[in-house]
């Protein structure tokens, strides 16, 4: 499968990179062309989009999505892809999916550490201190949204690639779905 990691210079590419290789993925720079778009995250809402708004590469996530293409979020990239962020005073993102991200009010902030997902049962990587709000949420842990989903477009707040053998089995799944 050919997928495009939107590098928007996010902290985290390589290792979504790497994560992406050892699975078979075959990377591209073309976003639009790819099989997959991945849009990782670690960093500030407002760079992120702003970026994303330079290289053109929100008209290309919004067109893969409108087009039925898959769209994969990581973290950031999942609280991108929502309407709206709280993050750095409020950002408009990309409205690929219903809802807001939310500063946490409760609980260690940044919230960091391994965390089992609901329904999917397996642990994974969390580090953010926003929380997504949305009726797409599909999986939660700790009372937190965890995984959204709406059309094409599938964000995770975990990390994947920094999630061992259940966020390879999870990245696996999203390049080989069925």
């Amino acid at each position: 499968m050919r997928v495009a990691i939107c590098d928007y210079g996010a902290g985290n590419v390589r290792s979504v990179s790497t994560a992406l290789r050892r699975l078979g993925a075959q990377l591209v720079d073309d976003a639009e062309a790819a099989d997959l778009a991945v849009l990782p995250g670690v960093g500030s809402a407002r760079s992120a989009m702003s970026a994303l708004r330079e290289q053109g590469l929100d008209a290309v996530l919004r067109k893969r999505v409108a087009e039925r293409r898959p769209v994969l979020g990581i973290c950031l990239g999942l609280q991108l892809a929502l309407e709206e962020t709280e993050e750095d005073g409020g950002v408009r993102g990309l409205g690929l999916l219903p809802g807001r991200a939310a500063r946490l009010r409760s609980g260690r902030v940044p919230r960091m550490g391994w965390s089992r997902v609901e329904p999917i049962g397996d642990a994974f990587y969390f580090a953010h201190s926003y929380a997504v709000e949305t009726p797409a949420a599909t999986a939660y842990a700790e009372g937190i949204v965890a995984e959204a989903r709406s059309g094409s477009f599938v964000g995770v707040q975990f990390h994947p690639e920094k999630s061992g053998a259940a966020g390879a089995r999870y990245l696996e799944r999203c390049l080989f779905p069925g």
